[in-house]
């Protein structure tokens, strides 16, 4: 990314997972110094703990989350390392805060410490509903309603989750979006600010205007993006791979029914017709991804192979 507006500014990242740990990715990406500071035992959980146990992939989340940041381990209990640690904080222009209470006031990181007469921000990620309960990424999208549209026409006893844990990401990123607008206010008032952000309300916030309350209350569970019209959907090909149509402009869709054969009156793609799916699948299914990679190669009618 050549965009690095964040130049010369350097925030400590003492988070883990998921949530904070996206936020210094993002804050680094634009170019800030990000360190991340773990203890040497106690490291983040994704790398060597219990979320790494659960699954290998977490490893990866956990390179590709931090990639960029400069990686600092030290012994929590050592006083020397206590002091570095403080003097890194307080020299800081952000610190993203996932530490508990008596690590804080060990490390001498208190919010108290930190109250400075300089430009700097303290966020801390709170993975809770507004400090009453604890959290995670499946328990937001509960409880803020979003995942009775996910089962809404669902049957089975037991269902998967969404694969990419949405409301922790969208969590990653508004906690970015707010260290930033504090920072612009610690620089006008030249003083520490602290910044309190929440899974629930950021899940809320990000993600809940995407199913406004005037739609649940019609009791609408169908829409463009979770397939109630033919022309965006997944279709699975002759090899049981599966292709994405997305043809939601007109010309599009008339392209799309050109070089599919699909018989079908150019007016009806935005039509809740099941017969038409069925038309669709029956022609896409003819072909094997690779063929279907052939056929588009020249055309441009937003329908892609599912790598």
């Amino acid at each position: 990314m050549s965009f690095k507006p964040l130049a010369g500014m350097t925030i400590i990242d003492l988070t883990h997972r998921l949530p904070g740990p996206l936020c210094g990715k993002i804050l680094s990406d634009l170019g800030a110094t990000v360190i991340k500071i773990e203890d040497h035992i106690f490291q983040d959980p994704f790398l060597a703990g219990l979320f790494a146990q659960f699954d290998s992939s977490f490893i990866s989340w956990y390179q590709n989350l931090n990639a960029g940041k400069k990686i600092e381990r030290f012994d929590f209990n050592s006083a020397d390392d206590q002091k570095t640690i403080h003097e890194m904080v307080i020299n800081a222009d952000a610190v993203l805060m996932g530490l508990p209470a008596k690590t804080r006031e060990k490390l001498k990181i208190t919010d108290s410490d930190l109250n400075l007469k300089k430009p700097m921000v303290v966020i801390e990620l709170l993975a809770s509903a507004h400090e009453k309960k604890s959290m995670h990424d499946l328990n937001a999208l509960a409880m803020t309603g979003l995942l009775s549209l996910y089962v809404a026409d669902k049957k089975d006893k037991i269902v998967d989750p969404p694969f990419l844990p949405i409301a922790g990401i969208s969590f990653g990123h508004k906690a970015a979006t707010d260290l930033l607008a504090a920072y612009i206010l610690a620089t006008k008032k030249h003083q520490t600010q602290f910044v309190k952000t929440y899974l629930d309300q950021a899940t809320r916030e990000v993600l809940g205007i995407f199913w406004p309350d005037s739609d649940r209350q019609l009791g609408r569970t169908k829409f463009l993006h979770n397939g109630i019209y033919p022309c965006y959907s997944l279709y699975q090909t002759k090899d049981h791979k599966y292709v994405a149509l997305a043809a939601v402009e007109e010309k599009f869709w008339n392209r799309f029914c050109d070089v599919f054969k699909i018989k079908s009156s150019h007016d009806r793609f935005f039509k809740e017709d099941p017969s038409l799916f069925e038309m669709i699948s029956d022609e896409i299914h003819k072909y094997t991804s690779q063929e279907i990679e052939g056929l588009i190669k020249d055309e441009d009618l937003c329908l892609s192979i599912i790598k």
